[in-house]
C-alpha cells in the first residue's frame, strides 16, 4: 500500500509526480488535491477495503468517500485487517476482525469497508497494526490497544482478558506521554516523548529486555511481559524510530543508530568490521528481514531473502546488510512502509 501525495515523494516501489491521482470510479474533482490511498494483493476478509474479497494484482484507489471525505493520514497493515487514519485525527479500520483487532463490535467477523472505529474521542495521531491486534496514540500522548492479548501485548495488566475488541487505555502509562508504537506478531514497543524505549507482550527475545545465563551468556528472554517495561539496556539512548516484525524488533536513536533485538540479543547493527550502516531515519521489520533508509536516501536490507523480499536482484536463504541499487532509486526513497509479515 501507499499514500500519493500531493508533494512529490517516492516511496518504496512507486514514483509520484503528478499532484494528484484519478480514477475511473470517481471524479477527477473528488481526488484533486487530496491524498489517495492505493491497496493491492491479497484481499481476503476484506483487508484491501475494496468492499469485494477480491485480490487486486495493480494497485487500485480507496477514493476519500471511504473516509467520510476526508483525507489520509497514515496507513497501518496487519496479519489481515488494516488500519486508516485520516488527518483530522479520525480512525479507521477493515478486514478480519476474529480477535477484535478492527477496535468495533465483535460481533462483527470481518468487513471489506473501511469503518470508523468508535471509543477514541480525542485526535489520533499515530497508528499501528500487529498480527491480530491494533493501537493508537492521541494528540495528548495516550496510548490504546486492542485486539489480541493472548501474551499481554495489549498491555493491560496479566488479569486482562485475553480479546479486548474497544479501544482501552493503557493506564499504567498515566502521566507518560507516548509519541509512537510499532506492533509484531504478539509484542508491542513504544517510545515514550523522551526517547525512553518499552516493549510487553511475548518474549523469546524480541523485547529487549533478556537475563544473562551464567552457562553461555546468552540473552534470551522466553517470558511474557503484561505491561509496558523500560528496555534497560537502552537506558539513556533516546530512541526517535521503532518497528516491529514476527519475531524481532528494532529502533533507531537520535544518532542514526539502528538496534535490533531478537532471540540472539539486543545489538547494535553496523558496528562491525563487515558491515557498515550510515546515519539511519526509517526501519520496518518484516517476517524475518529488516529494511532501512538511511539519511541519504539509500535503502538497505538484511535478512531472509524468502522469495526475493530483500529486493537485491537475486535469491538467497539468508542474507548479509545489503544496499539497494542506486538507479532504481535514483530520486532517493521516501518512506519504508513494511507491517505485513511477509
Amino acid at each position: 500500500m501507499w499514500i500519493c501525495r500531493t508533494r512529490t515523494r517516492v516511496n518504496l516501489g512507486c514514483l509520484v509526480r503528478r499532484r494528484w491521482l484519478s480514477s475511473g470510479s470517481g471524479s477527477e474533482e473528488e481526488v484533486k488535491g487530496k491524498r489517495i490511498a492505493a491497496v493491492w494483493g491479497n484481499g481476503d476478509y476484506g483487508r484491501l477495503g475494496l468492499g469485494s474479497l477480491d485480490s487486486q494484482w495493480k494497485p487500485a484507489p480507496l477514493l476519500p468517500s471511504a473516509f467520510g471525505d476526508q483525507c489520509l493520514e497514515a496507513i497501518a497493515c496487519g496479519g489481515a485487517h488494516t488500519l486508516f487514519l485520516t488527518r483530522s485525527g479520525r480512525l479507521y479500520a477493515t478486514g478480519l476482525n476474529d480477535f477484535g483487532q478492527l477496535g468495533v463490535h465483535d460481533d462483527i467477523a470481518y468487513t471489506n469497508k473501511p469503518i470508523e472505529v468508535s471509543g477514541i474521542d480525542k485526535e489520533i495521531v499515530q497508528i499501528s497494526a500487529g498480527y491480530h491486534h491494533s493501537c493508537a496514540i492521541t494528540a495528548e500522548g495516550e496510548l490504546y490497544m486492542w485486539g489480541k492479548n493472548s501474551n499481554g501485548q495489549l498491555g493491560l495488566g496479566k488479569r486482562a482478558a485475553k480479546v479486548v475488541s474497544l479501544p482501552t487505555k493503557v493506564e499504567c502509562l498515566a502521566g507518560i506521554t507516548m509519541k509512537m508504537a510499532a506492533l509484531g506478531s504478539e509484542h508491542s514497543v513504544a517510545v515514550a516523548d523522551g526517547g525512553e524505549s518499552l516493549s510487553w507482550g511475548g518474549g523469546s527475545g524480541r523485547l529487549g529486555h533478556g537475563h544473562e545465563s551464567g552457562i553461555l551468556g546468552i540473552f534470551k528472554s522466553t517470558r511474557c511481559e503484561y505491561t509496558p517495561r523500560l528496555i534497560k539496556k537502552l537506558e539513556g539512548t533516546k530512541v526517535k524510530k521503532v518497528a516491529a516484525g514476527m519475531l524481532h524488533s528494532a529502533c533507531i536513536d537520535e544518532n542514526g543508530s539502528v538496534f535490533i533485538f531478537d532471540e540472539r540479543a539486543l545489538d547494535k547493527v553496523g558496528s562491525g568490521p563487515r558491515s557498515k550502516l550510515p546515519s539511519s531515519e526509517e526501519v520496518a521489520c518484516g517476517g524475518y528481514h529488516t529494511c532501512v533508509l538511511t539519511s541519504g536516501g539509500d535503502l538497505y536490507s538484511w535478512g531472509s531473502n524468502e522469495n526475493g523480499c530483500l529486493g537485491v536482484g537475486f535469491l538467497v536463504v539468508g542474507s548479509i546488510l545489503q544496499q539497494f541499487l542506486k538507479a532504481i532509486f535514483s530520486h532517493g526513497v521516501g518512506e519504508v512502509p513494511m507491517e505485513h509479515f511477509l
